[in-house]
């Protein structure tokens, strides 16, 4: 069963964060974000995967989603669950109004790039990407005053 974050789906939310990241001390905060989209896919045992991210307004007056994470226990793989996670994913996000959505995952996920490639998913066009994590809440990075 693939189950929609929400208030009354906290515990298991908090219980995925738990499993596939180790932490759940915000999970309550995150779903009630509004621009949160998270899903959980749970069993009658366990919870088998997750997957969450965002819709981002755009200056243009359109929307957009972004996949930040989705993860499926190993045990679990294989079985068309990650590929719910994503449809119902896409599907929420077009139901609030996005008309696009992107993602980043490893080069050598071929697992990953063969679950978007076969939902329609393609290769950004605009060229090689290069990704940048800035810790704001770093003293020395240079242009963030407090």
């Amino acid at each position: 069963m693939i189950l929609r974050a929400s208030p009354g789906t906290v515990d298991v939310v908090e219980r995925a964060a738990r499993r596939f990241t180790g932490a759940a001390a915000g999970v309550a905060a995150f779903v009630r974000s509004p621009e949160t989209i998270a899903f959980v896919a749970v069993d009658a045992r366990e919870v088998q995967g997750w997957c969450w991210g965002y819709l981002l307004a755009r200056p243009d007056g359109t929307s957009m989603l972004c996949l930040h994470h989705l993860e499926v226990a190993e045990s679990c793989r294989r079985q068309g669950i990650g590929r719910g996670l994503l449809r119902s994913f896409m599907e929420a996000g077009v139901r609030l109004g996005a008309g696009k959505m992107f993602l980043t995952t490893g080069e050598g996920n071929l697992a990953a790039r063969r679950l978007y490639e076969s939902m329609g998913a393609g290769l950004a066009t605009q060229g090689p990407t290069v990704n940048y994590w800035f810790l704001l809440n770093d003293a020395r990075s240079p242009g963030v005053g407090v």
